[in-house]
């Protein structure tokens, strides 16, 4: 309330005169608050709140000017010591909310293919040197959250030797396939509560955490979403449309699909072990619930990939020890054989 009523005062500073009602807006899994602030008129902005003792505002405008080549927010006023920005409001509409709204594969097909066309362009735009590299060590970091606090404190169950020697057979195998792939510039967190529906394209926001890395990750992130699921022949369609579009536009993907699909599963897989362990580490060490309901999607998101190469069986084998058998696992077993390397 402290931060809120500090805000407001530095709005009034701001906009001398001017009546504006302030109204809650969004909050980020982070210490980010958003609020929109609305004008007598009906004229509205969203302004952020980031607590600089937590969290600073260079990298989101850094960019955000990087990013500026497709909707992002248009920038009004900082104040970067106080922790404080006024941006341009994109509207209340998340493309989550679109396609929870009208749930026909159409209409889901044809915002999934602006917002491919939208993280294209972000790609085209890519440059090493110019966003931190998303290098061994920070995806080994991402990956430590899984046994640190989904397996110790959401299950209560501490890797055991055996499960240790599962979970390093499958790290050992994931990571180099990983830096392998080639680099362009990684929303990572392109997902569909952080596009917004605006006209013409997609507004894309909380973006202040991009890298330079792994070509398959946001196009991972955007199919096999925490909080929406699709069949696997609808991912595998849009799949192939992106690689597509890619490969038109000149990006780095593989020549083959097949080859670029095993990049987007194991990318998939890094990404799912991450979100895990971020959700069970918001309630256990942060007090919120918000997300801890959608662990068991990527459980199964896991099962399903980690089962269908030989090289990730480990980790398959790790999820059946921890969490057991399901249905999930008898359907996995009749759709899917273990694929080699390559994949088919």
């Amino acid at each position: 309330m402290q931060r809120q009523e500090q805000l407001k005062k530095w709005l009034a500073q701001q906009y001398p005169g001017d009546e504006i009602q302030l109204e809650f807006a969004a909050a980020d899994a982070d210490f980010r608050r958003y609020f929109r602030a609305i004008w007598p008129d009906g004229a509205s902005r969203i302004v952020m709140d980031a607590p600089p003792e937590h969290i600073g505002t260079d990298a989101y405008i850094k960019v955000r000017d990087i990013f500026s080549m497709v909707k992002v927010p248009e920038i009004y006023l900082r104040d970067r010591e106080q922790g404080f920005i006024v941006m341009e409001d994109l509207g209340k509409v998340t493309y989550l909310a679109a396609l929870q709204h009208d749930e026909r594969a159409l209409v889901h097909r044809h915002l999934l293919l602006e917002a491919l066309d939208t993280l294209v362009e972000i790609q085209k735009g890519s440059q090493p040197d110019v966003l931190p590299e998303y290098d061994e060590a920070l995806l080994s970091r991402e990956l430590s959250l899984f046994p640190e606090w989904f397996c110790a404190k959401e299950l209560g169950k501490p890797l055991n030797f055996k499960q240790r020697q599962l979970w390093d057979a499958g790290v050992k195998a994931l990571l180099p396939a990983l830096l392998a792939q080639s680099k362009v510039f990684v929303h990572r967190d392109f997902i569909v509560r952080n596009l917004m529906l605006t006209p013409g394209a997609p507004g894309v926001l909380d973006f202040q955490d991009a890298v330079y890395g792994p070509v398959s990750y946001d196009a991972v992130s955007l199919l096999r979403d925490a909080f929406i699921e699709w069949e696997e022949e609808f991912v595998l369609d849009l799949a192939i449309r992106y690689w597509e579009k890619a490969r038109a536009a000149g990006l780095p993907v593989p020549e083959a699909f097949d080859d670029f699909y095993r990049a987007f599963e194991w990318m998939g897989v890094q990404r799912h072990l991450k979100v895990a362990g971020i959700f069970a580490r918001l309630h256990h060490r942060d007090g919120k619930d918000k997300y801890r309901a959608e662990i068991p999607r990527f459980i199964k998101y896991l099962k399903r990939t980690t089962r269908r190469y030989v090289e990730l069986t480990p980790f398959y084998h790790l999820l059946v020890d921890l969490v057991g058998r399901d249905e999930t696992d008898e359907e996995l077993q009749s759709s899917y054989p273990v694929l080699g390397v390559k994949g088919q």
